[in-house]
């Protein structure tokens, strides 16, 4: 991502305490990104969200109101093309997974660094997978546990996919991010980005969780 394009970037920050909501911020402010809101509990967010339209929302889960998981469900229900980075004090396996099932892109914990915070941003804004290191593993495990159940298949038995979006299927599958799909396929990141959502479309899905987990019930996460 450019210079150019990482300041264009409309951010919302999301955080109940006001000291780190102000400090979180100001590093983004500094870096050069556009925060257009912030916001203190969960109503307010889903609010704000809806009435500036950001990129990226910067999301704790730990909300008076409505949760951070409430939250981040409401927001990418309204507009699909917001993207959720969860910055939370909280590890626990339950709560990153809860927060991937709602629809968030990414999640850190809040002993990350300044550069590591700036870097997830981005990253989140142009679709790929950010997680505190050790979480990215415990989310794809998931992914083939829940397709390990048995259950109907939320998308078309025989979608008509073009070899290339299979191929970039399958690469999502087995974890990899947009930026490494890329480098991998000798793509530009926004050409696998297109992959993605027309594919997205076709299957009638509507999040990269419900993509890998289609991807990996018919088995391309096995494929050389």
């Amino acid at each position: 991502m450019t210079v150019e394009q990482a300041a264009a970037l409309r951010v919302m920050v999301v955080d109940d305490h006001p000291m780190w909501r102000e400090a979180v911020s100001r590093d983004l402010a500094e870096a050069g990104l556009d925060v257009v809101a912030t916001a203190g509990d969960g109503e307010e967010a889903v609010r704000r969200a809806r009435a500036c339209s950001p990129q990226v929302v910067v999301l704790d889960l730990n909300l008076p109101g409505l949760p951070g998981v409430e939250v981040c469900r409401q927001v990418v229900g309204q507009d699909p093309s917001v993207r959720v980075l969860v910055l939370s004090a909280s590890g626990e396996h339950a709560d990153v997974l809860e927060a991937v099932k709602s629809g968030a892109t990414g999640y850190l914990v809040k002993s990350a660094g300044r550069e590591e915070l700036l870097d997830a941003v981005r990253r989140t804004a142009v679709g790929d997978a950010v997680f505190t290191p050790g979480l990215a593993g415990l989310v794809l495990g998931e992914f083939r546990r829940l397709a390990a159940e048995p259950g109907p298949v939320s998308a078309p038995a025989a979608p008509q996919l073009t070899s290339r979006e299979t191929e970039v299927l399958r690469l999502v599958a087995k974890g990899l991010s947009y930026r490494q799909i890329a480098d991998r396929l000798v793509l530009s990141h926004r050409t696998v980005q297109n992959h993605v959502q027309n594919t997205l479309g076709k299957l009638q899905l509507h999040n990269r969780v419900e993509l890998v987990r289609y991807a990996i019930e018919q088995g391309l996460d096995d494929e050389v």
